[in-house]
């Protein structure tokens, strides 16, 4: 398989991993845009939000949301806030054709985003 985030997953391309369970990982981005910027995935392979089925909506996106509100407490984002971001498709902005979410703080947030 091509997808760069999968070959994360394997162990065959190295990141710096924050969280990881049995269904979730979560690694810094290699292009921060904020003080805190993280990647948090799904380990099955999914290529955007799209693609979700019935059982990932009911069973995967749970525990990736609970993983990102972990990792939003573990790294002090709750009292000054924090953004979660999943860019959907080439027009949405996604350039890995693997679902993530962005979790970035540390900074003030502005809207529009761009």
């Amino acid at each position: 398989m091509e997808c760069l985030f999968c070959k994360i997953v394997d162990q065959e391309i190295p990141a710096t991993i924050i969280y990881e369970n049995e269904d979730v990982m979560a690694f810094k981005d290699i292009n921060p845009e904020a003080p805190v910027h993280l990647l948090v995935i799904p380990k099955k392979h999914i290529p955007s939000f799209a693609h979700l089925t019935q059982e990932d909506n009911e069973v995967l996106m749970p525990k990736i949301f609970v993983a990102i509100q972990h990792l939003a407490r573990e790294f002090e984002l709750e009292e000054e806030g924090f953004r979660v971001v999943n860019n959907c498709g080439t027009n949405g902005g996604q350039t890995v054709g693997h679902i993530h979410f962005h979790l970035m703080g540390g900074r003030r947030m502005v809207w529009p985003p761009g």
